[in-house]
């Protein structure tokens, strides 16, 4: 027995999906991303509400002690977890949901004999398979389990095709006869195309195959809905592999590359995950009060944050800063490059997180022909975002990426823990340029140090 019939369970799912929509829309921009998170949660529960009073459930017990222990594990996890690790937070949901749908499918194999919803079964077993175990080898590389940089080996993209190739042949007798045996073997094959799909991936495209994967999983979900005869989650799959996908394309044009380089660069030494080495060759470098004159005494000061000022958790004493200058008469502003950090809006949400207002956020297209106004350009925790090579060295990995023109400005301030090149791995010419100076310490530290000496002038 079910309460709803349906035409309200239509009309409640139609309502989730409007939900979904209203989300993404919110998502657009940092003013409404926390009402469009409410309402994408919202929908959310709406759907999972509908889908329990509209069907006849068998093993309720069972479900709702998964969804307890689910809740139990993640809502802690989800509140605690820092915003450099979001990264490796949304590479869990992403395997997690590609997971999900491919244990769905293969469940679901056994209770149909129709050829096309075999072919969805096979799309959701090998998409899910491949996002499932690539997250996993993501998350690893995030989380410093393994290493960053590019994992290859001699015959890898043979290796690769001959799995392809065993997963089609496997798809294709699933599809005819329906074989529960060769779907595990789908199964398999596919986490093991996620794992060397994912390996020779380093540097600072990790973040990028996040985003492919998440599209991935989008695909599987929506295919699984197919195999269930639910239009809700046809959408709601639909919907995270579209934007997943935009996502993607807009972090590879950010990036100055392509999809397809980013995934198979390093086969051909194209990867962005070059050396570690620490250079030895001589720079200039100040005292946080030498830094505190440049900034106190400037007209026009334009911040750039990076991966460096999430780490060291400086946003609260960056903003302060600007304030104190501000109160002296300076123009502060803060340069966004798409990809600072590690993911796309890394940087306005921790900015946004101190207080940061949203008019002193100014994307790279807006920013860049307002550095050559620019007394200073600070640079905290930034790196390859601001690396000239992108534009002058063709040989670089990183040439073609589009950068913030900090050398436009009169002055450079790097704060830096070392001379330690960037996730990219790469040395940066500005460094080493006479209008630039350095001051090498923990990134908040240098900040209330600099702070400190601002307020005193």
């Amino acid at each position: 027995m079910t309460l709803l019939d349906p035409t309200w369970t239509a009309l409640l799912y139609l309502a989730a999906a409007a939900c979904f929509i209203l989300a993404l829309k919110g998502l657009n921009s940092p003013r409404t991303a926390r009402r469009g998170n409410l309402i994408g949660a919202f929908g959310a529960l709406l759907a999972v509400v509908t889908a329990f009073v509209s069907v006849k459930l068998d093993n309720v017990p069972w479900i709702v002690g998964a969804i307890a222990v689910g809740s139990v594990v993640a809502a802690p996890v989800a509140r605690r977890v820092q915003m450099t690790q979001m990264p490796q937070l949304v590479a869990l949901f992403n395997g997690v949901g590609g997971g999900a749908a491919a244990l769905v499918a293969l469940l679901e194999l056994s209770h149909t004999g129709d050829a096309w919803v075999r072919l969805a079964i096979v799309f959701t077993l090998l998409v899910g398979a491949v996002s499932f175990a690539g997250s996993g080898v993501t998350f690893a590389k995030l989380q410093g389990l393994m290493t960053t940089r590019p994992v290859t080996f001699p015959g890898l993209p043979v290796l690769m095709a001959v799995v392809l190739l065993a997963a089609v042949g496997a798809g294709v007798v699933v599809i005819l006869d329906g074989s529960l045996l060769l779907a595990f073997v789908l199964l398999i094959l596919g986490l093991v195309a996620g794992v060397l799909l994912v390996l020779p991936v380093g540097g600072a495209d990790v973040p990028i195959v996040i985003s492919l994967l998440n599209a991935f999983t989008g695909l599987a979900v929506a295919a699984s809905g197919l195999v269930l005869g639910n239009v809700l989650l046809v959408v709601a799959g639909t919907l995270v592999g579209a934007s997943g996908t935009i996502l993607t394309r807009a972090m590879a044009a950010a990036m100055g590359r392509s999809v397809a380089g980013i995934m198979f660069g390093a086969f051909k030494g194209g990867s962005t995950a070059g050396s570690t080495a620490v250079s030895e060759r001589p720079v200039r470098s100040s005292s946080p009060e030498d830094v505190a004159v440049l900034l106190g005494y400037a007209q026009r000061v334009i911040i750039v944050p990076g991966y460096g000022l999430a780490v060291a958790q400086g946003q609260h004493t960056a903003a302060e800063l600007a304030l104190a200058l501000e109160a002296r008469g300076t123009e502060v502003d803060f340069a966004i490059h798409p990809v600072a950090g590690r993911m796309p809006g890394h940087m306005n949400v921790l900015l946004a997180e101190a207080n940061v207002p949203y008019e002193s956020l100014k994307e790279m297209s807006d920013i860049n022909p307002e550095f050559k106004t620019a007394d200073v350009a600070l640079v905290v925790g930034a790196n390859d975002v601001v690396n000239p090579a992108a534009k002058t060295t063709s040989g670089s990995p990183i040439y073609g990426m589009p950068i913030l023109e900090v050398a436009e400005a009169r002055q450079v301030v790097f704060l830096k823990r070392s001379m330690r090149p960037g996730f990219a791995g790469i040395e940066n010419e500005l460094l080493y340029e006479p209008q630039t100076t350095l001051l090498f310490g923990d990134a908040k530290d240098s900040l209330t140090k600099v702070l400190g000496a601002v307020k005193a002038l």
